[in-house]
């Protein structure tokens, strides 16, 4: 799986004007699954990004985790994470997993993190979202469990 996580003050995503999810401080977990996939993967990313030390602790430095701030994480789904731009101008999307089964590791991604204690929201698998944020640092971060 893939991922791109943004350490946000606040985040939120609307689908036709209708918020689906929302959050303070915490981050934006943009997540795509590749073929091949499975649940170990996606629980593997879900401990990796709970654990990553990317917020500030009391003498500005950053080494505290999402689970240590108590933060929240608005998790969306994002196919086109799993771009291939190896070859002309037009990115191909065949490495990434087929709908039925990003939609269910996308799931078990958010639900994996619920069960580490984090609070999700969530945007709408598959709709043409709005995604609103105010990446705090900037942090950006990408993250891929393939090697």
């Amino acid at each position: 799986m893939r991922a791109l996580i943004q350490r946000v003050s606040r985040a939120r995503v609307t689908v036709a004007g209708r918020t689906t999810g929302e959050i303070g401080a915490g981050l934006l977990i943009l997540v795509c699954a590749m073929q091949g996939d499975s649940e170990a993967e996606a629980d593997r990313l879900a401990q990796k990004i709970v654990k990553l030390r990317i917020f500030k602790d009391a003498a500005d430095k950053m080494n505290l985790s999402l689970v240590d701030t108590g933060g929240a994480a608005l998790v969306v789904s994002q196919f086109t994470l799993g771009a291939d731009t190896s070859r002309g101008n037009r990115p191909g999307f065949s490495a990434a997993a087929a709908p039925e089964t990003g939609e269910r590791l996308y799931h078990h991604f958010s639900d994996r993190l619920r069960a580490l204690g984090i609070s999700v929201a969530n945007g709408e698998f598959g709709a043409d979202m709005d995604v609103e944020l105010v990446n705090q640092g900037p942090v950006t971060i990408w993250l891929d469990t393939a090697g």
